[in-house]
């Protein structure tokens, strides 16, 4: 399904009186505020390939109906809410749930909705059907020489696949570890998935990176081979320039510095890509922003600073994907919803004060310090992020025009009520 620019004209049409009320009066307040725009219009996060029916968890899964049959619908589906926010310009795909038969067909489609590849997405905590052998007991950290070498050539399969749609990196996140004391020997685990990395290293192409993901525990609950971002910066500054650690906002245990960890991988240039949701307990995969949008401001303040340190581009030096699972929610108000509270923490952190912020820091005002970050969460800055779509030909407000037009009524009508989507 496509909404008509005229739509999406008519809409904003509606809203543009109330929007630029609120436009101006925050522009008043903000010296920069046509360049914070443009920065907001550059930004572009991806969505990924699985998300884009009803997630679930271990007790069930409800389908909300309308969901994506095939890989054309999904892109479809992404295209629906990049018209809609013009910040949803890249889809990342997850193989082999989503292998594309015709990649050049596949990467067609995908420009006439707008949109480019991002990070390709391997698969190797899963038996697949007709699988020769196990990943029961870990892939690349597995015992057996001949279950790592099928893990290594999945994973080459997937950056071919990547080569031919556009796409320029690989994100490998590995649910290898252990559950019981004993099971495992860590150091061979390491080595042994250090070689395999490196195999798949060597296989990448002259301008591709090596994304390498952490998470603390789940599915493994006694050790992580990838546990947490000092293992996966070992692993990356061992493989060489290539590779970078992947932050996933639910991969930490709890009340973990992400912001911190941000930092720090910035300053040594190793962080190369991000995963956004939000979570109460652990990898609850929940709305962005829905649960702790002051830690994603903290987190969005420090990337900020850190890549203007290093003189990256905001919009093309990292990844950007929100991996979320959307359980008891229209999937695609969700990220929509997802987005929105991203665009937001980043505008945030634009607002920051760097030359106030440093002055306090270095004098030890720690309150004139903390209030400056304050003052900025506080400050609400959904008229730019607003302006930013209309100036971009998106919607003011998205899910009101999502819902006005029964956008998931029309795709239960094209698709059915019992379609389920590969992925979660």
């Amino acid at each position: 399904m496509r909404i008509e620019r005229e739509r999406i004209d008519e809409h904003n049409q509606s809203l543009l009186k109330d929007h630029q009320r609120k436009f101006d009066f925050i522009s008043s307040e903000i010296k920069n505020v046509d360049s914070i725009v443009k920065q907001l219009i550059n930004f572009q996060v991806a969505i990924p390939s699985w998300a884009l029916g009803t997630g679930g968890t271990r007790f069930g899964r409800f389908s909300i109906g309308g969901e994506p049959r095939n890989l054309e619908e999904k892109i479809q589906d992404i295209g629906l809410l990049h018209a809609l926010n013009k910040s949803s310009g890249a889809i990342s795909l997850h193989i082999p749930w989503d292998i594309p038969e015709n990649p050049s067909e596949i990467k067609t489609l995908a420009l006439q909705n707008g949109l480019r590849f991002d990070a390709m997405n391997s698969n190797t905590f899963q038996d697949q059907p007709g699988q020769t052998l196990s990943y029961k007991f870990g892939s690349m950290q597995h015992v057996d020489r001949a279950v790592r070498k099928q893990a290594i050539e999945h994973n080459i399969e997937v950056i071919k696949y990547g080569v031919e749609l556009g796409s320029s990196s690989l994100t490998v996140w590995l649910s290898d570890g252990s559950s019981y004391p004993g099971q495992l020997n860590f150091r061979k685990a390491f080595q042994n998935t250090l070689e395999s990395l490196r195999e798949v290293y060597t296989a990448l192409p002259a301008n591709w990176k090596m994304l390498v993901e952490y998470k603390a525990y789940e599915p493994n609950f006694y050790s992580t081979t990838v546990g947490d971002w000092g293992q996966s910066l070992l692993y990356a500054n061992k493989l060489g320039d290539k590779a970078y650690t992947l932050v996933d906002l639910g991969h930490h245990l709890a009340n973990a510095n992400i912001e911190q960890i941000v930092s720090l991988l910035l300053m040594e240039g190793k962080l190369g890509g991000f995963h956004f949701n939000d979570s109460k307990y652990g990898d609850d995969d929940l709305t962005v922003g829905s649960i702790k949008p002051y830690q994603l401001f903290l987190i969005f303040n420090e990337l900020v600073e850190g890549m203007d340190a290093r003189g990256m581009d905001h919009a093309k030096d990292l990844a950007w994907m929100i991996d979320a699972s959307h359980n008891v929610k229209d999937p695609l108000e969700d990220l929509l919803q997802s987005v929105e509270a991203i665009m937001i923490s980043y505008a945030q952190a634009l607002l920051v004060d760097r030359k106030s912020l440093v002055d306090a820091q270095q004098g030890s005002d720690v309150v004139l310090a903390q209030n400056i970050l304050q003052d900025v969460f506080r400050t609400d800055v959904r008229p730019l992020v607003a302006e930013a779509r209309l100036q971009g030909g998106g919607a003011l407000d998205p899910i009101n025009l999502y819902r006005t037009k029964e956008v998931r009524d029309h795709l239960i009508k094209e698709r059915g009520s019992k379609t389920v989507a590969t992925g979660l």
